[in-house]
């Protein structure tokens, strides 16, 4: 199975995304990391306007098979998270680019996402290219 990675978001070496709308970020997993997680079964999110810190945990995944420690990929504000996911975690697995969402975070700083990987990178990082 060929997993997907559009090319219109970035990523992380820690398997999270981020697609930027202006200042508006939104945050979830990869394909990747939701195909070695398993059944999704919880999730623990930051509260809305919680600071989050490029590179801190900002929550957990569990699945059947694991806790992972979440990271942000930015700094920035929590203004929204995606309650239907903390409700139903296994969304996360059925859309990870598009229902499955975890968070939208207001940026701080932009240039933060210099380092993150295009779709090609990340690609060739999980697939092993």
């Amino acid at each position: 199975m060929s997993l997907e990675y559009p090319d219109d978001l970035k990523y992380l070496d820690t398997h999270e995304y981020v697609r930027l709308d202006g200042e508006i970020a939104t945050v979830g997993i990869s394909a990747f990391a939701v195909d070695q997680l398993g059944d999704i079964v919880f999730l623990e999110l930051p509260e809305i306007g919680e600071a989050l810190k490029k590179g801190d945990n900002f929550g957990t995944i569990e699945s059947v098979k694991a806790v992972e420690d979440l990271k942000s990929p930015i700094s920035g504000t929590v203004v929204e998270r995606n309650a239907e996911v903390i409700e139903a975690p296994e969304q996360v697995g059925d859309d990870p680019y598009g229902e499955g969402w975890l968070l939208k975070v207001r940026i701080d700083d932009a240039d933060e996402l210099d380092e993150a990987m295009s779709s090609d990178e990340y690609r060739g990082l999980v697939e092993g290219d």
